[in-house]
């Protein structure tokens, strides 16, 4: 019965994958296919966000592929080795995808420069965007912008593999040890790809100017606190049930800590930077440091929401502890 259920698992598992990496597997595809044909993708021609997410969508497909003989073979150590293989694969196709692949605009630029360029502003913008205070240096491209993008990948790849192999566990287990966790971590991961989607699409309406509309401070607040919490639910679904040194301080940390990455990315993009979700005091950076105080309270709020999930989590464990202690 467990075998058959964990079948189906993994046929619904393979094929939803297949179903939702459809479109970015059908980029990579696409930027070949003019690639082997013209040498370069013409700039008219090039799919938005073809990295990190085509490498992405490989990462995780792997992942899922090999789920049964990584459960069958390293049961205990399951999601690190099934994640670092995913991680590997990520990194090798972005490495090859990044330097091997050039947009042909009135010069020829490595993919990773013209996709830095997207970070700016919506793709739709880019021919028609006066720059002045952050400009784009097309071809003075420094691996040092990227931080954003592996971070916000990594997390997503972790994320993503670590439902598939709990989920894959517990159904070869019998258990529901983990449930709760890995629901949550679903659901904020489900929520995270989303906004990243929308990003993807919309550069969440920014217009290239320091200082950005409202609503898209409020989706970037939103990505950031997002952003923190599925890295800090990843680290809670393995602590769970343990000291609350553990189970509710680490993981809030930890998502505390991503979101502050996440700013450190987007200031080495933004040349000592950081975008302006206002004026006035409450949003200009502090003296000595780039962040603001309304910076400063999305990383705390990132943490604290965090703290308060995991300790919703602790008391569903222990319910569920006691409870099974009962039926017994």
């Amino acid at each position: 019965m467990k075998n058959r259920a964990f079948r189906n698992f993994y046929i619904f598992s393979v094929l939803g994958v297949l179903l939702a990496a459809s479109y970015p597997i059908y980029m990579g595809v696409s930027v070949l296919i003019h690639v082997v044909r013209e040498g370069a993708v013409p700039v008219e021609s090039y799919p938005k966000y073809v990295i990190p997410y085509t490498p992405i969508a490989l990462a995780v497909l792997f992942g899922v592929l090999i789920l049964p003989p990584a459960l069958r073979y390293v049961r205990r150590f399951v999601t690190g080795v099934v994640s670092a293989a995913s991680l590997l694969v990520f990194f090798i196709a972005e490495r090859i995808t990044e330097t091997k692949i050039q947009v042909k605009t009135t010069e020829l630029v490595p993919l990773e420069g013209w996709q830095m360029s997207l970070c700016y502003v919506p793709p739709d913008m880019y021919e028609t965007r006066t720059w002045d205070a952050v400009d784009i240096l097309l071809g003075g491209y420094n691996p040092a912008f990227k931080i954003h993008f592996y971070i916000i990948s990594v997390v997503l790849i972790l994320a993503i593999i670590n439902c598939f192999c709990g989920f894959g566990k517990m159904i070869k287990d019998g258990t529901r040890n983990r449930l709760s966790p890995l629901v949550m971590q679903a659901a904020s991961t489900a929520l995270f790809l989303g906004l990243c989607i929308l990003a993807c699409f919309t550069s969440f309406y920014r217009t290239g100017e320091m200082t950005v509309p409202a609503v898209s401070a409020v989706l970037m607040s939103v990505f950031f606190v997002v952003f923190g919490l599925t890295a800090g639910i990843f680290t809670a679904s393995f602590t769970v049930g343990k000291r609350k040194s553990l189970s509710v301080l680490l993981p809030s940390l930890v998502s505390a800590l991503v979101t502050l990455i996440m700013y450190i990315g987007e200031m080495l993009l933004l040349n000592f930077n950081l975008y302006r979700f206002g004026e006035g005091f409450f949003f200009d950076a502090l003296p000595l440091i780039v962040l603001s105080p309304a910076d400063i309270l999305i990383i705390i709020l990132s943490g604290t929401l965090c703290a308060l999930l995991s300790l919703l989590l602790n008391r569903k464990s222990r319910a569920a502890a006691n409870a099974e202690k009962g039926s017994a």
